[in-house]
């Protein structure tokens, strides 16, 4: 059943998770784990590949549109990638359970913080200030994305909205900021997948497909505000449904 439903959900994941900077792999990982692959060996493996090919994708269609603020984005670039392979290790000493109970936190926190609209009372921060958040946020993020499997693109967008970037350029710019930490995320993970080969294949032209249309999608139709809401709200459901059935009723 997966090697058929997967590719069609992915797709639909994809086309969703590319509008708002994303390459989906955070919703795509629990999703094939509950067709049935193993968390570790195969459903991080397989996300991880599709959210690299859907943020990569959108990113193409984001630079060609020119709404990537480089400034603010180039940072977080760089130090995004150092920490997934180590990351990575620590994934592989840890059971399951506590993996998904950090996804699931990590991922309401930046929903609530997108909902709400917070931002520092002092207003948008400096250029060094952005830096400095770029190089720190990264290094973090980084190390998220080889521990619990995800490219951290919803950690970066609500970062970028705080240093005053509005939520469509936001998304735009975290779609290149996670192209490399999702590659670097998947490279770390590859050696140990059992993933059969034509579900990565049939998934990643899935992932490629989704995001080529939602992410024109997001260029020429939404608003920041409507990207706002639909950003939180799915990362709002993803934590609720993560944390009851994989959590809380988990034996």
């Amino acid at each position: 059943m997966v090697l058929w439903l997967g590719p069609v959900i992915v797709a639909t994941i994809t086309f969703v998770f590319s509008m708002l900077g994303m390459g989906g792999g955070q919703l795509i990982i629990p999703v094939l784990f509950w067709l049935g692959l193993d968390f570790k060996t195969q459903a991080i493996p397989v996300g991880l590949l599709c959210g690299a090919l859907s943020a990569t994708s959108a990113a193409v269609t984001y630079i060609r549109k020119r709404v990537v603020n480089w400034h603010v984005g180039a940072p977080f670039m760089v130090a995004i990638l150092v920490g997934p392979p180590l990351g990575a290790l620590v994934n592989f000493g840890l059971p399951a359970k506590p993996i998904i109970s950090m996804f699931a936190a990590f991922t309401a926190i930046a929903a609530v913080l997108m909902l709400t609209g917070w931002k520092p009372k002092r207003g948008n921060l400096s250029r060094r200030g952005q830096w400095l958040l770029g190089s720190v946020g990264g290094l973090l993020l980084g190390f998220v994305v080889g521990l619990i499997g995800r490219g951290g693109g919803s950690f970066v967008v609500p970062l970028l909205y705080v240093c005053g970037l509005d939520p469509k350029m936001a998304a735009a710019t975290s779609a290149a900021i996670v192209t490399g930490s999702n590659w670097m995320g998947f490279i770390s993970h590859v050696t140990r997948t059992d993933a059969q080969p034509l579900l990565m294949a049939l998934c990643g032209i899935a992932a490629v497909v989704g995001s080529q249309a939602g992410s024109r999608v997001m260029y020429h139709k939404l608003s920041p505000r409507h990207v706002k809401v639909v950003f939180g709200v799915v990362l709002l459901g993803v934590a609720a449904t993560l944390a009851v059935k994989d959590v809380l009723l988990a034996p």
